[in-house]
Order: C-alpha cells, then structure tokens, then sequence
C-alpha cells in the first residue's frame, strides 16, 4: 500500500532545479571565468545554501572564493540581519580586485577580502534580459516594437537600426509557434531577446527580418486572465503540416554606427521552428569577413552552406550534400550544427557512411579533401580545432562497448591519422569549454555513479579536480541506483538500451506494479547515460518512490546511433518511438525479474511522451492497463509544421494521418487520464479536446483534466498536476486509495526559469 511517507520521498525525488536542500550536492558545476579566463568560480550546494570556490587552473588550486564565516559575520553585524554561513543570503556573486559583491536583503554590498567588513556599494545593474550587448560591452541591441534599436552602455543614447518592420514582418523574432509566449506572459516578459549575432569587432549585427504574414493564424481562449477579467482570446502564428506557407527568414547585416542594412541577395530562409541565428544555423567568420549559414528546403533532404558577404550581401555556395531521406547537421534537432569553418577548409558532419562523421573539404573550391573521422561510432561535437598542430578534439559515442550512447572526449589529426581517446575509460562524458582553451571542465558519471568534475588539459591530464557529487542525502530517501540494462528490439536483432528503477524499500519477494515512462524523440533521447537523479525530468524516480518498478528506454528511431537506426522512425512517427520495442523489453525484463507484474502495466508521458502515453493504450491494449498522457500532440496533422515534416516527409499526409490517436479513439480499454494546459502554445489543447471528443463518441471511459492558464510544461502548477497522476496511477494500478497529502508548490524562481530557457 502507498503511503504519505512514499508520497513525500516522491515530492522529494520530482526535479526542482536550483532549490535549497538537493539531495544530490555537488552534481553540477557551471563555471563563472574571471581574469581573462585565468581563474574560475562556481557556486555549488551543500545541501542547505550554496559555498563559493576558486580555482587557478594554471597554479592547479581550488579553494574557498572567500571566508564564509567571516563573511556571514561581518554582513550580519552591517545588516543587522542573522546569516548562516552554512546558507548565505545570495545565490551569485562578483569578484573585483581583492574584494566580493553581492545582492542581500534587497541592497548591494561590497566586502573586502583582506578585512573582512562589509558596506553597502553602488549597485550596477546586471544587462537588461531583453538586450544583446556587444562583445566590446559599449552598444546593446534590442526589439523595440517590430523594429531593431541600437543603445549605447556608455550614455544610453538610443537609434533605430531598422524602420520598416510590421505586424508579422518584423526584425529579430523566431517563429511564434515557438516563442513560448504564455510562459513569458506569465513572468512579466514580452518577448524573448532579439535573434541577433554580433560581428567580433562589434561594428555590425546579423539578424533577420521574420515574415509570418500568411502563415496560419491560431487562438487561444485564456478563461480567466490572472487580473479576474472577461475571458481573451489569444492568436498565435503557427503553421500545420502540408501549409503552403511557413515562417521564412531574411537575413540582414546592419551596421552598427553607419546604419545602414545589407540584406542577403537570397530567397528567405524557411524557418519552421527555431531562428537560424539562435539555433547556431548562422555565425559569423571569426575576422567578421564573412557570415557562413547552413540550409535546407522543404524536403530536407540536401543540406547547403553559404556564404554571405556582409557588405555586399552576395550570397555563394561553399559545399552542399544530398541523401535519400533528411540530411541533417546533427541528429539532435536542438542542438549546433557539428560544422566548423576553419582558415581554408570546412569540418563537415556527415552520416554518408552510415554514421555521423567528420569530413573536410575545401572552403573555396567545395572539394573533399577527406575523411577524417570513421568506425562504427558517431561525432557529437566538435570542441576545439588546433589548426596549428592539424589536430581536432571533439565528442564522439559508441566508443564504450558496454553503451553506446556514452560519451568520450577524442582526439584525431585533420588528415585522419593520430585518433586517441583524450578521455580513456568507461564513463560518460560531459564537457563544458573554458575560456581559458588550454583546459575544458569535464563531468564524468554513469546512470549509477555520481559525477565527478575535473578541469582536464587536452592530453586528457588532471590540472585540478574540482567536486566528487555526494548522494548520500538522496540514498536516505530509500533511492537506489537505476539499473542499465540492454535488450533486443522487437525485430529480435538490434540491441536497444534503457534503465529501470526499483520500488523505494524494493523486496525481491513481491510483485510490483510497472509503469513505462515514454519519450518517443525523434528529436531528443529519453534516456541520458549519466548520472541523473530525477528520472531524466520524467518522473521515473518519484514513480519508483511510490511502490512501481519503472521503465525508460530509447526504441528505434531516437537519435545516438547509426543512421539507419535514427531513420527507423522516418515516415514512421505513429510507432512514437517504436512502441514494439518498449513491449518486448518489458517481456524480456520480467523473464528474469519476477517481481515485475506485467498484468499491472501503465504508461505515463509528456508532449511527445504524452501522444506516446495514448498511443501505447490504443496500440498495446493487452499490455498497458492505465496510463496518463500530458500535453500530448495527439493529431500530428494538426502540430508544429517543422516537426512533423522532418520526422514523417514533406509531402506525406498518408504517414500524419498515421500518427493519429484521434483517428484510433474507438480502441481505447485501459483507463486513461488526459491532461493539458488551456493556454498551451507549443501543443495546443485542441489535441486533447479532439482526442477527449472521439472518446467521448466511442463511449470510452476516461479521465480529462483541463488546467486553466497553464502553458506547456505545466510548470506552475506542476506539483497539482503531478500529484493527480500520481493518485491515478497508485489507484488504477495497485487497486488502493492513495493517501491525503498535499504537495509543496513550486514557484517560478529564476533558477527555475533559467533551466527551462538553457
């Protein structure tokens, strides 16, 4: 039976990014570079505040940023407020000269380092979220109405840069199908800053003119706004598959103190999702004598870089490459392009060969001059090209034998000789570059041990280690470490990978219920190989915490592999990440875990994971017994264009009708919850509301629960919403009434906020 105590280790494990009193201290290091990147700070937890640490790569050193005792006395005896050393009043601070500022009880102080007293100092503010300022710090960038203006930090005079923009033709925006405007409405935000790249010497700005003049218009009806007024209707850009018309870019270089605008000698560039300024598909030549930019046309199938001249706007062809099905810079739709051009040659991703490799050509003539990285393994990322040693570092996966989604720091010379692993062991590795380039940080862990970040030179040697992650707070809660685990595929042949985690006070002499937790992709993995406690953002931890032994499994046709494996879900999004194979994992597990009940099997998914969720109900009926679908896009002819054309064709309606739960309604036999939020502008609630209709049609019990006001992730309200999944789950699934408890609430901090927009 599920009780309150499971309930609050539940609460506990649900990811709450940035809050006081993780259960996991020291699990990320994100670098704060001082000195022309000569020394770094970072902030990490302890568990009740944050402690603050200085590292000197060079002098290999790490120690305290400063005092905490002494600087907790010293600020409470100036503000007279009580400070814990062990939970000081701030989460971020400044470094200047031998002293440290920081906000506290809403004024700004300043202490020094060799005294140890503490003032209030002139407070200077952070720059304006909705700026972009210049490398050189002296002019920012901003939307201003439909228009891009100039502002000088100096003396603040102001200037228009552009003065032609107009509703839905306008300078600076991405797509509106994606500008997360609920989320922003709801934190006092009009927009997001302007998709803007500075030239290095910041003299000139790229941009692009958005012209969504005749893509679709949708609405949203927000029932009751939060100042209590009359219902609004809200309308939204937003193009659907098959529409002749989609957001299109138009690239512009505006120079900065001339005014002036040169603007691409190219048609527009089709924009269905993301800016190709901030999406990293354009970026300027690092002596700003040129601006180099990759595109496709609707098909996708050939993927192009140009090169556009910033004052002229002439536009040339560089290299292009065409496939059979979508040719892509990275299998990873959200992350940069791994193409990198160099002095006179281009490092090129390509899956030509059936895995993502590296291959060189060169800038000016287009010719390939070869390939430089091969195997049966794919690059991830491109780190850091020595051009003068002929050497590139990158990311590669597939090189561990045990799992091939972990990742590896490598090394190999531009003519594809010299390949050696700088990170050689059996971890998963993740990197962040720092300014200093003699060294990156690396973050070392497995699903089941806790990370480890080091500051690394290039030859793989330890300069200084920086934390060893403690879980013990998160092992007192009852959590186990997830189990990895490999199975075949449902064709009997492929090895597919995933994790699965215990029940809280697991005994191998019951039988527990299972729930699934999807994400189909093709986009995105569901399961990371390293260390996460959490679940992968998807609940499988708390699940486990209340009695459920869960599941998370990457099928055919996410990304991180071969090719053929990420195009298994190619014209094929209805399989929602091969469903077949999350069945035969689940039978493959149970044959040697008889403590899993496959007779009391759920499902539970958000967004994608979320149509997943309905689709393996409707789908694998005899399998799934109850399950609960969030934000689900349940109608794939009715959701984002960009999506659903490079996962399924340009110019297949065959296949969108295909990943249809509406159309398959009538099959419905386990119990099911809906949830959406009303004012969702990613996937809009009609495709719950369609799904609910054709239930309702088909006399289909279910459960449908519309949260006003809320956006995609339902992040506001999440601690309500998950709390009723969870009490389906437990009721639907162990046949017993959940226990009455009331879940803390979650606040839209800025750490949270920062998370969500990373």
């Amino acid at each position: 039976m599920t009780t309150t105590q499971d309930y609050q280790a539940a609460e506990q494990l649900l990811r709450r990014p940035a809050r006081p009193g993780e259960l996991v201290v020291g699990d990320k290091v994100r670098p704060q570079w001082i000195d022309g990147g000569a020394r770094v700070w970072y902030a990490v937890s302890n568990g009740a505040g944050k402690r603050f640490v200085l590292v000197d790569p060079e002098a290999g050193t790490r120690e305290p940023a400063f005092d905490h005792a002494r600087l907790a006395a010293a600020l409470t005896a100036v503000s007279g407020q009580e400070v814990d050393p062990e939970s000081l009043p701030f989460m971020g601070i400044a470094l200047a000269g031998n002293a440290v500022e920081f906000d506290a009880f809403g004024e700004y102080w300043r202490c020094s380092l060799d005294t140890y007293t503490c003032e209030r100092a002139e407070f200077t503010p952070p720059g304006n979220p909705l700026e972009v300022p210049s490398p050189d710090n002296k002019v920012a960038v901003s939307r201003r109405g439909h228009d891009l203006w100039a502002r000088s930090l100096s003396d603040g005079r102001e200037w228009a840069l552009t003065t032609d923009g107009e509703p839905d033709y306008q300078y600076g925006a991405g797509p509106a199908s994606t500008g997360n405007s609920t989320l922003l409405r709801k934190i006092g935000l009009p927009y997001l800053p302007p998709a803007v790249a500075w030239s290095p010497d910041s003299s000139k700005v790229l941009a692009h003119r958005t012209d969504e003049r005749n893509v679709r218009q949708t609405h949203l009806v927000e029932a009751r706004p939060a100042d209590g007024s009359a219902p609004v209707l809200h309308t939204q850009r937003y193009a659907y598959p098959g529409d002749e018309h989609m957001p299109l870019a138009e690239l512009v270089v505006l120079d900065v103190a001339e005014g002036t605008v040169v603007r691409a000698q190219t048609e527009p560039l089709l924009m269905p999702q993301l800016s190709p300024i901030m999406a990293k598909w354009a970026w300027w030549a690092p002596d700003g004598s040129a601006v180099y930019y990759l595109d496709r046309p609707r098909d996708l199938r050939t993927l192009t870089l140009y090169r556009l001249d910033p004052t002229t706007g002439a536009v040339t062809t560089v290299l292009s490459e065409t496939g059979d099905t979508r040719v892509e810079p990275n299998q990873w739709s959200f992350e940069p392009p791994i193409v990198q051009v160099l002095g006179d040659e281009v490092l090129w991703y390509s899956q030509r060969d059936g895995w993502g490799h590296l291959y060189r050509y060169d800038l000016h003539t287009g010719e390939l001059l070869g390939q430089v990285t091969s195997g049966q393994w794919a690059v991830r990322q491109i780190l850091r090209v020595d051009e003068a040693e002929r050497v590139v570092y990158f990311v590669a996966s597939g090189l561990v034998d045990d799992d091939p989604y972990r990742r590896t720091v490598c090394r190999v010379g531009l003519d594809g000789t010299g390949f050696a692993k700088v990170t050689d062991d059996e971890l998963d590795h993740i990197v962040t570059l720092a300014a200093n380039p003699a060294y990156f940080i690396d973050s070392a862990s497995t699903v089941d041990i806790a990370p480890v970040s080091r500051v690394l030179d290039w030859t793989g040697r330890v300069v200084v280690e920086l934390e060893r992650a403690d879980s013990s707070k998160l092992t007192a809660t009852g959590w186990t470490a997830p189990e990895r685990f490999r199975v075949k595929a449902a064709d009997g042949v492929t090895d597919i990978y995933g994790v699965l985690y215990r029940p809280r006070g697991f005994d191998a002499a019951q039988r527990y219920p299972v729930v699934d937790t999807l994400y189909p992709g093709p986009q995105v993995n569901r399961v990371a190989p390293s260390f996460d406690p959490g679940g992968m953002g998807l609940d499988a931890e708390p699940l486990a915490a209340l009695g459920f032994v869960v599941i998370a499994l990457d099928g055919r046709g996410t990304p991180g592999r071969s090719k053929s494996f990420h195009d298994a879900s190619y014209g094929h999004v209805a399989d929602a990440g091969s469903l077949a194979d999350h069945v035969t994992a689940l039978q493959q597990l149970a044959e040697t875990r008889p403590w899993m009940d496959l007779d009391r099997a759920g499902v539970f998914g958000h967004s994608g994971g979320g149509f997943a969720a309905a689709r393996a109900m409707l789908d694998f009926p005899e399998v799934y017994k109850a399950g609960v679908a969030m934000s689900g896009s349940h109608d794939l002819r009715y959701f984002n264009l960009g999506f659903a054309e490079m996962y399924d064709g340009a110019d297949n309606p065959e296949a969108w009708a295909a990943a249809s739960n509406v159309d398959i309604a009538d099959r419905l036999a386990g119990k099911l919850l809906l949830i959406h939020g009303e004012m969702d502008d990613q996937v809009h609630p009609h495709h719950t509301l369609r799904l609910a209709d054709r239930l309702v049609a088909a006399d289909k019990d279910f459960e449908l629960l519309i949260v006003p006001g809320a956006e995609h992730t339902l992040i506001d309200c999440l601690a309500y919403v998950r709390k009723r999944s969870w009490d389906f789950l437990v009721r639907e699934l162990t046949g017993t009434e959940p226990p009455t408890y009331r879940p803390a609430s979650i606040t839209l901090s800025p750490e949270l906020l920062a998370e969500l927009f990373a």
